[in-house]
């Protein structure tokens, strides 16, 4: 092959391997959005559809007559199962292992994600009525309480904690189904009592505190935007929240391109910047879902609409296969990633499934090579015991060669 052919297979491959680059990334930018409209329009609704339902039910049946007792109450049980959640996820990944028994793991991994939730629920529905019941409900006393959290989240690096669908979203795989992440990373098999103790301020510090920012935001959006009108506050904060959602998801890239060159704490304080501007969205999307269906799901039969709601929307989302997505769970450290990917929201539903069909196909495709090699080298074999065979019949030592 002479030179000048040479160079024109260099560049058609050239060529090639552009053209299927720009293919590539224009199927993950699709999947992008496709995964963002999913996040936000599916699996977000059915979410705050359970979280509603669930607290409506704790309302009425956990104390209904005694707010006292009944956010006590709440605080002990949603409180106390987060912890032992946490301290026995290990444990709980070594018994609901799917090599064990698949029907069994698949039974109790759904049944922990509904306990667990209930706890969440509950947790979160304690301490902000407690909040309610002790403090005044003015514009001061909630701005101070709110920025007092917001404050020592950013001081611990933990503002990310308060982010949650559409933002976050989280797939039923095994892999990491009981992994509850603490705020100080401590392992259990060095020192039981610190792992203990790391749990502990996890879930009633940094949960808390957590709680107490969400608490603060909803009720000044309830003080400020259609305060005497409970339908224009709910269809403000849809359009409001949706629109504030669109546009971060349209901001990630360029937020991920500004991240990835920013280093220290110009990095942690953009990166926390971006979080809380998403942050705002969200809760105005959670708040317009919530007061949605409270003022037009039965609102004659609220209990009914809280059973409808806490069954429906659970089955709804174990059918997706990202039932998780109701959980408050773990302590996650704010730009602990690397360059951009400190502010990389978690959705990735259609993206990760494409991702697990190209890994089955490319396994597939791995076992039959693997079989065919077998197989081809066994006939080899046989037919080399063939050729041995016939080479002996006709060796100068048998009569017949002699012939």
């Amino acid at each position: 092959m002479s030179s000048g052919e040479r160079k024109m297979v260099e560049l058609r491959t050239t060529s090639v391997l552009r053209r299927r680059l720009s293919a590539g990334r224009l199927h993950e930018a699709a999947l992008a959005v496709l995964d963002a409209v999913f996040s936000a329009s599916v699996a977000a609704p059915a979410v705050v559809g359970y979280w509603r339902g669930t607290w409506g039910l704790s309302d009425a049946y956990v104390y209904p007559e005694n707010p006292v007792f009944s956010s006590a109450a709440s605080i002990v049980v949603g409180f106390s199962g987060l912890f032992l959640f946490s301290l026995l996820q290990y444990l709980l990944a070594e018994l609901l292992h799917p090599d064990k028994h698949r029907l069994f793991y698949y039974l109790g991994s759904r049944l922990y994600t509904a306990l667990f939730g209930l706890c969440c629920v509950n947790a979160w529905r304690g301490a902000w009525q407690a909040l309610d019941l002790y403090t005044e409900l003015t514009p001061a006393t909630v701005s101070a309480t709110t920025l007092t959290s917001l404050l020592a989240l950013a001081l611990v690096r933990s503002l990310r904690n308060i982010s949650a669908p559409p933002f976050a979203l989280t797939l039923d795989s095994y892999r990491g189904y009981f992994e509850v992440p603490t705020m100080f990373r401590v392992d259990y098999t060095k020192d039981w009592r610190l792992y203990i103790l790391d749990c502990a301020v996890s879930v009633g510090v940094v949960g808390t505190l957590v709680v107490f920012v969400w608490r603060g935001t909803w009720i000044m959006f309830d003080m400020y935007l259609y305060p005497t009108n409970r339908e224009y506050s709910a269809i403000g904060s849809l359009v409001g929240g949706y629109a504030l959602v669109s546009a971060t998801f349209c901001l990630q890239p360029a937020m991920e391109y500004v991240c990835g060159r920013l280093e220290g704490l110009p990095r942690l304080i953009t990166a926390d910047a971006f979080l809380l501007v998403s942050f705002l969205g969200t809760v105005n999307v959670w708040r317009g879902i919530w007061n949605s269906l409270d003022l037009w799901l039965f609102p004659d039969r609220p209990e009914l609409s809280c059973w409808i709601t806490h069954v429906g929307c659970f089955v709804f989302l174990v059918l997706l296969n990202c039932s998780n997505s109701i959980l408050v769970r773990g302590v996650y450290i704010d730009a602990e990633e690397e360059e951009g990917h400190c502010i990389n929201f978690s959705c990735r539903y259609l993206r990760l499934f494409f991702k697990n069909e190209r890994e089955k196909k490319e396994a597939r495709r791995q076992r039959t090579l693997s079989l065919c090699t077998d197989g081809c080298a066994n006939k080899d074999g046989e037919n080399g015991a063939l050729l041995d065979r016939a080479s002996s019949k006709g060796s100068p030592g048998d009569p017949e060669s002699a012939v």
